[in-house]
């Protein structure tokens, strides 16, 4: 079994211990260090080999969304995966640090049983966390300024890039769904659709699906619906 190394960055000491407690309990993953500010996380997640942050929003100095930032553009963090934890879950700053790297968001005020499947989702990079309520999220702000100038051409080239069945399956991962669920509407198998995700992303260069779905909205391919 391969171990998944966690680290918790909030400036809140008795949230850490808390997370610290429920992570440690389970077989699969161990904190191997917890950090106090963002610029702490960063240089620990190199230090120690995280595969998965726990990255709070508002901490002194440097706060979560430029550590998200840091992460992601740093080649040797490559594989790490920031899980971005709020207190409320339909916050700006959720999408910039999606934009900025992050694989998703959690509230803080999830179930034990969330945090620990996110943190394995995350790890696994396979799954965009959260799908129905990210991407509500992210199609809550984007349909703010909905109008083709506000659409990233530079992205919307890119896109051009892709196979016409890679395309499909983008839209299919901008709207929440599974890469089962994925394969069941285009009558495809699961690995197929896997090929293509990760050929869509190493395309994009996105690091996982969550960025998947912002590029997809940013682009125009998907456009935000507001209910």
């Amino acid at each position: 079994m391969t171990t998944i190394r966690v680290l918790l960055a909030d400036d809140q000491a008795l949230l850490r211990s808390a997370f610290r407690v429920l992570v440690d309990s389970e077989p699969d993953m161990e904190v191997v260090g917890e950090a106090s500010d963002g610029a702490q996380a960063v240089r620990l997640a190199k230090e120690e080999r995280a595969d998965v942050v726990l990255m709070d929003i508002r901490m002194p100095g440097t706060d979560g969304l430029a550590a998200t930032r840091m992460i992601s553009a740093d080649p040797s963090l490559a594989h790490v995966r920031v899980v971005i934890l709020t207190t409320f879950e339909v916050d700006d700053y959720v999408v910039q640090s999606l934009r900025a790297g992050a694989s998703g968001f959690l509230g803080k005020g999830s179930e034990p049983e969330e945090l620990l499947s996110a943190i394995r989702v995350a790890a696994a990079g396979e799954a965009l966390l959260s799908p129905v309520a990210t991407k509500g999220l992210i199609a809550r702000f984007l349909a703010q300024g909905d109008s083709d100038e506000d659409r990233d051409p530079a992205r919307a080239e890119r896109l051009e890039a892709l196979t016409v069945r890679e395309r499909e399956v983008l839209v299919q991962v901008a709207g929440g769904h599974s890469n089962d669920e994925i394969a069941e509407r285009l009558e495809v198998s699961p690995l197929t659709v896997k090929t293509h995700v990760n050929r869509a992303m190493a395309k994009l260069g996105a690091r996982d699906r969550a960025q998947l779905v912002v590029i997809a909205y940013e682009s125009g391919l998907v456009r935000p619906r507001v209910e």
